[in-house]
């Protein structure tokens, strides 16, 4: 059987209240690892959020 395309990873927030996003991610043609500008409710702004592995 094939191996998925896709996995899933978490988005942190860098304002560090634990807010997180969950997103897919193509491991082969996405090496690097994602970083996105977006809405942290907890603080009420946009923060930078970076990936990191979902346990």
């Amino acid at each position: 059987m094939a191996k998925k395309n896709v996995i899933l990873v978490k988005l942190e927030s860098t304002a560090d209240t634990g807010f997180f996003y969950v997103k897919k991610r193509n491991p082969r043609k996405q090496t690097e690892k994602l970083a996105f500008k977006k809405y942290d409710p907890v603080v009420r702004k946009h923060v930078d959020f970076k990936e990191t592995k979902l346990k």
